[in-house]
């Protein structure tokens, strides 16, 4: 390491967990200095709404691995939220996203700027989103450990088997950052990356319209009255998980709110006839909160009901153009040695082969260098595909 402050942080830099102040604030201070730190999270989700966190790991280049326990301590994050924020150094993340809904719905923001390994391993060609071990063997030859991959990372104390396996995930982490980096770079690609980082650092991406949670709830009835008690429910439901930090499914399940909204009962002795519904729901307080938003989401104005629209099948005519596309896609994501799935998928390429207008992440930004460019151009004849040598090229038309 280059920058040692103290004779006490020569003692704690690598394998133990920081637990002071004081050691938290020397190594932000430490990566404050540097270009890049690599960082991970270890959290648990299957009790709460919001992921709880659970071990926080950093390293940096030339700067030994820590990991940072909130659990066991209590500690000033004012630091450590600020170098989250210090535009100077680059957060890299493998998988970033769950990572960074933990950091937004903490403190809400989003650190910044972002590089995150497994888009920029995309970017250059390693698959689709190619899991972290993966990519680190791939890159550096190391095969990591898999012991501690289920472990409950929320007990204490941790065990030194566990701490070392989520240390692996941001020393080798320095590795793979610099060698795809150097990638991007020698392929003037950086900017492709820079573009979906803009995404990911989007609170947008973070928070759920209450009005739309209902949207991921099957229901068998598209009936308007019937999906208008369902998003009123869904958004209940929504609310209080999040009050009381719950599972959405510890508050009520799926199927009971569909089937109060199919059933839309009157009364309780309604409610308790259905019968995913928990019968700690058919009674007192709770009951009687799901039968007036029943009766409320009924007298609300129905020009703001949802309303489904019915499947449309695929033209028919379109459906040849459907097939060239995807091989187009195949042939010049094969040229840019780039994920497929990076670039289009299903719905994009039959929104580019059905619409004269097409709207579609496919042909913006830098996919459409990559394929959104000469998929119009397919579709307007300037470009065939065809056999050469026994496989499929573009010719100009």
């Amino acid at each position: 390491m280059s920058m040692i402050v103290s004779g006490e942080l020569k003692r704690y830099l690598g394998c133990m967990i920081i637990q002071t102040q004081k050691q938290l604030d020397d190594v932000c201070d430490i990566l404050s200095t540097k270009h890049y730190l690599t960082i991970d999270t270890e959290f648990l989700r299957d009790k709460t709404y919001y992921s709880k966190l659970c071990l926080i790991q950093l390293a940096g280049p030339d700067v030994d691995a820590v990991a940072i326990d909130p659990i066991a301590t209590n500690l000033n994050w004012d630091k450590f939220h600020d170098l989250m924020q210090n535009e100077k150094v680059i957060k890299v993340f493998h998988a970033a996203r769950q990572d960074l809904e933990i950091f937004y719905h903490i403190n809400g923001k989003i650190p910044a700027p972002l590089f995150d390994t497994q888009v920029a391993a995309m970017v250059c060609g390693y698959g689709d989103s190619i899991a972290y071990n993966k990519l680190v063997e791939g890159i550096t030859g190391t095969k990591l450990a898999k012991t501690a991959q289920f472990t409950d990372w929320s007990r204490r104390p941790l065990a030194e088997k566990q701490i070392s396996y989520a240390l692996d995930d941001v020393i080798y982490l320095r590795d793979v950052y610099e060698s795809l980096s150097k990638q991007l770079k020698k392929q003037k690609r950086e900017n492709w990356v820079n573009q979906e980082m803009n995404i990911l650092t989007n609170p947008d991406t973070y928070e759920i319209p209450l009005d739309t949670v209902w949207q991921r709830i099957k229901i068998r009835s598209d009936k308007p009255e019937v999906l208008a008690i369902l998003r009123d429910l869904a958004k209940w439901r929504e609310e209080t998980a999040r009050k009381r930090n719950l599972p959405r499914n510890r508050v009520i399940k799926d199927d009971a709110l569909a089937d109060i909204a199919v059933y839309r009962p009157a009364d309780k002795n309604g409610l308790s006839r259905i019968r995913n519904v928990p019968k700690d729901m058919t009674h007192g307080e709770k009951a009687t909160a799901l039968l007036k938003i029943v009766k409320r989401a009924q007298k609300s104005d129905k020009s703001t009901w949802p309303q489904v629209k019915r499947g449309v099948a695929f033209p028919k005519d379109a459906v040849p153009i459907l097939e060239m596309l995807k091989l187009l896609l195949k042939i010049n994501c094969s040229e840019n040695d780039v994920a497929p799935k990076l670039i289009a998928n299903v719905k994009d390429l039959e929104e580019i082969a059905a619409s004269d207008a097409p709207d579609c992440n496919a042909i913006k930004g830098w996919r459409a260098e990559v394929f959104g460019e000469d998929a119009l151009a397919l579709k307007k004849g300037r470009i065939m595909l065809g056999l050469k040598d026994g496989k499929i090229h573009k010719f100009n038309a």
